[in-house]
């Protein structure tokens, strides 16, 4: 399948469009385009074949061309050409916390930057003091963004890698010689970024399981290959290592290259004091060195007096204890949510209309979708105008009286204004069914500004939750410093909703503040964020941090029934 590199070739034109400083909504629709067959479940070659482009969503003439000429020839002229006006070396710059398009195009224009590494000696050398819309801070704050762009260098974010294992963990299991297939690594315990994908197989017949996992479509090109391990590159730079392992020590293998390795040592460290030995070919006896389990996990975490662990909690932060005193938590499940409280519409910067919004939501199996489009100072996101606010609300009254089994709701991702206000008076916030209190501007505050800014739109009686409440973007943006605790405790006296952002490059909050909610007593509140309805299914992403988070059902409202959540929300 071509279409991660379709969608990469894109975003790739919609960036340089940026940089040459082609209009928003012109870049924009290449980026919705990339993000619909990013996570388009068909083949692209085959919806090309059969000339069925312009039925998705979002592609349109000038767009299907493009990528119909890409998947025939293999290149596209209208990027060479684009490469010419703009070098491509400019996009590694928009990587870069507080860089945009426009000051990337300064950068190269008065000082000849084409590389991150052009731009850390400048910076380094003081040039962009002088230099308009730039200065000492802007700097130190580019420095920042370069050095947290190199601590994640080399890592993909989680859907990607999701994606890539899945469809190789499918194509393993055609081969009749394989036995059992699964994701290891990482991926398992389903981390937010993930280095490289390890996948792990049981077969009587490596050799031949080697071979057939080298000629995967997407391999470019083969790093190692070996009888138990065999390493390759993807087309899009994500390395996979495929393991094979007999009957008998599989459960251990599992067990062993899922990880992490804090929770590992403090395994092999039981296992040594109960008298056996452990690794990745079993659980042995410790004096005489006789197998005793390995086939499954379940067996090797039972014979050390522990309940099974689930892969989302490995990480040696209590789930050992927990499991010998049987008080895991019983984690929420993927199946177990019952809809999206965070979805844009083409009403702001969405693309897709109410009506396809919750088609798509029912026939993902969801009970109700919550339309959440952002508010009128928002210009850029097309945010909407009291009078806009009112019509809307009545289109969604009418269709949810049409739509049987299912329920449509208004609410709203209203702006915190950088003094703490809310972007809409109290008398329009009551109108939703529910409010969603978020940042979209003025990010660089300190500390104790930045936490006062979000305490005071809690302490708004309409506001039912904070939307990706440290707004960070990972690889990208730094989350706000705030003061989490100081956050946790109001939203427990405020009976206000802590979202995670199901987003892959938000995950906001993260896993480890999803514990300490829990620990507070404070509520989560999944949202997708989603602005097209290819991306509804970005919320087992966020499923999988509560997971990592130790949260059950009870601890998350989407998975409430639908009066329950009415009664919680005040929806009339």
């Amino acid at each position: 399948m071509k279409n991660q590199l379709i969608a990469d070739i894109l975003y790739e034109i919609a960036d340089l469009l940026d940089i040459k400083g082609e209009i928003f909504f012109k870049t924009r629709a290449y980026r919705m385009a990339a993000q619909t067959i990013e996570v388009l479940e068909e083949d692209i070659e085959i919806v090309v074949s059969e000339n069925r482009l312009k039925s998705i969503p979002g592609i349109g003439d000038a767009i299907a061309k493009k990528i119909t000429e890409i998947v025939e020839t293999g290149k596209l002229e209208f990027l060479d050409e684009l490469k010419k006006e703009v070098p491509a070396e400019l996009l590694t710059l928009l990587k870069i916390q507080s860089l945009g398009p426009k000051k990337v195009s300064s950068l190269y224009r008065n000082l000849g930057i084409k590389s991150i590494k052009d731009l850390k000696t400048a910076c380094q050398q003081g040039k962009l003091q002088d230099l308009e819309g730039f200065g000492y801070v802007s700097e130190l704050n580019i420095l920042r963004g370069i050095d947290l762009l190199e601590k994640t260098s080399g890592r993909a974010l989680l859907n990607l890698a999701y994606n890539d294992g899945n469809n190789i963990v499918s194509y393993l299991k055609k081969f009749k010689k394989i036995k059992n297939v699964d994701i290891a690594g990482s991926l398992r315990r389903m981390k937010e970024t993930i280095g490289d994908v390890d996948i792990l197989a049981l077969s009587n017949h490596p050799n031949e399981v080697m071979d057939y996992f080298t000629q995967y479509p997407d391999v470019d090109r083969v790093l190692l290959k070996g009888v138990t391990k065999t390493s390759v590159m993807l087309n899009d730079n994500l390395q996979v290592d495929l393991r094979v392992v007999k009957k008998e020590s599989y459960g251990a293998a599992l067990q062993y290259f899922t990880g992490s390795k804090e929770h590992n040592v403090s395994m092999r460290s039981l296992a040594i004091k109960k008298g056996y030995k452990l690794n990745e070919y079993g659980l042995f006896d410790k004096e005489t060195e006789e197998y005793v389990v390995g086939e499954t996990e379940e067996e090797i975490y039972h014979k050390l007096g522990l309940e099974y662990i689930e892969p989302e909690l490995r990480e040696n932060s209590g789930e050992l204890i927990a499991a010998k005193n049987k008080k895991l938590p019983k984690l929420v499940g993927y199946n177990d949510i019952n809809g999206d409280f965070h979805v844009h519409s083409d009403w702001s910067d969405g693309f897709n209309s109410i009506e396809e919004i919750a088609e798509a939501a029912k026939d993902f199996g969801y009970k109700f979708v919550y339309v959440t489009d952002h508010s009128q100072s928002l210009k850029v996101a097309n945010g909407l105008s009291l009078e806009r606010v009112d019509k809307k609300i009545k289109k969604i009254r009418e269709l949810d009286k049409k739509i049987t089994d299912f329920r449509v709701y208004c609410g709203t991702e209203c702006d915190i204004k950088p003094d703490g206000t809310m972007d809409y008076p109290d008398s329009v916030l009551k109108k939703f069914d529910i409010v969603y209190a978020g940042i979209h501007t003025a990010f660089k505050m300190d500390r104790k500004t930045a936490t006062k800014r979000i305490v005071s739109a809690m302490e708004n009686e309409y506001v039912h939750a904070v939307a990706h409440p440290t707004c960070r973007m990972i690889g990208r943006r730094e989350p706000f410093d705030l003061d989490i605790e100081e956050i946790m405790d109001v939203a427990k006296k405020t009976d206000t909703f802590l979202e995670i952002n199901t987003f892959p490059d938000r995950l906001d909050l993260t896993d480890k503040h999803a514990k300490l909610a829990k620990e507070r007593g404070v509520k989560i509140i999944l949202g997708s964020d989603t602005h097209f309805i290819a991306n509804l299914d970005f919320m087992k992403f966020g499923i999988a941090t509560a997971r990592r988070g130790w949260l059950e059902k009870k601890d998350i409202l989407n998975t409430y029934k639908l009066d329950e959540i009415e009664k919680i929300l005040g929806v009339e």
